[in-house]
């Protein structure tokens, strides 16, 4: 099975950026994150003559947005996360052959002040205790989505961000680490230790210069983990004219 996560910056502007990665890829699932439209405004007609059934969660006003394509079936588990009353559209969980399936868009954090900041960490709290429910069921679980961090110094190129910003700040990461330490794998960085990868370039000269974050991951429990093949990512997206600012993940689980 191909799973793969795609931030795709107004989906209605990005129907060929995605289309196109459907072509070339063929993933069964792909979570789709910052639709920027309500849930009518999704395009479904586009992805279902692709062979992708579909699910989205829109939001009033175009911001946020998450989705789901698929080539398989799936079941709706969710549309946000538990702990807390959010009018963001940020969270979707799904069931596919007998996996847990939830796609994300954690908030950034750098808009809105303290408050802003504070419900970032909220949002990754809820989501941890989510995490921690999931593998006490010994569910076999995976987050894939936009997660708005940047876990080490590794997953940004020197100098892209000052140290006060919300994707690198000290409470960030280590929100992202308690994932880690109830037994979530950031999946990218376990089969790929040492590289400078990213998944999101800033437009203008960024990504020509390759100044970009990793910022996009898959977290998966340890009976999913032990089934992963190959994890990369897919930069041709972001190399195409008029492109989503992040470029898809994507992990083969055998």
């Amino acid at each position: 099975m191909l799973l793969a996560s795609f931030n795709v910056n107004s989906v209605r502007k990005r129907v060929p950026h995605v289309l196109r990665f459907l072509e070339a890829v063929r993933p069964d699932v792909v979570f789709l994150q910052e639709l920027k439209c309500q849930t009518h405004e999704f395009p479904a007609a586009a992805f279902e003559e692709a062979g992708y059934r579909s699910h989205a969660v829109g939001q009033t006003g175009g911001r946020n947005g998450v989705a789901i394509l698929s080539r398989l079936p799936f079941e709706i588990l969710g549309e946000s996360l538990p702990g807390e009353e959010d009018s963001h559209a940020r969270y979707l969980e799904v069931a596919v052959e007998g996996l847990r399936l939830a796609g994300i868009y954690l908030p950034n954090g750098n808009s809105g002040g303290a408050e802003g900041y504070a419900y970032k960490l909220r949002w990754m709290e809820r989501l941890r205790a989510l995490a921690r429910a999931r593998l006490d069921a010994f569910l076999p679980f995976a987050i894939l989505g936009d997660f708005n961090v940047c876990p080490t110094e590794l997953d940004l190129a020197p100098g892209a961000l000052p140290a006060s910003d919300a994707l690198v700040r000290p409470e960030t990461r280590q929100a992202f680490r308690a994932l880690e330490y109830l037994g979530m794998t950031d999946a990218l960085r376990a089969l790929h230790p040492g590289e400078r990868l990213y998944t999101y370039w800033d437009y203008g000269p960024a990504f020509e210069g390759n100044r970009g974050l990793r910022i996009d991951h898959a977290m998966l429990s340890p009976d999913l983990m032990e089934k992963v093949g190959r994890v990369w990512v897919d930069v041709r997206p972001r190399a195409q004219e008029q492109p989503s600012d992040h470029t898809p993940l994507v992990l083969e689980i055998g």
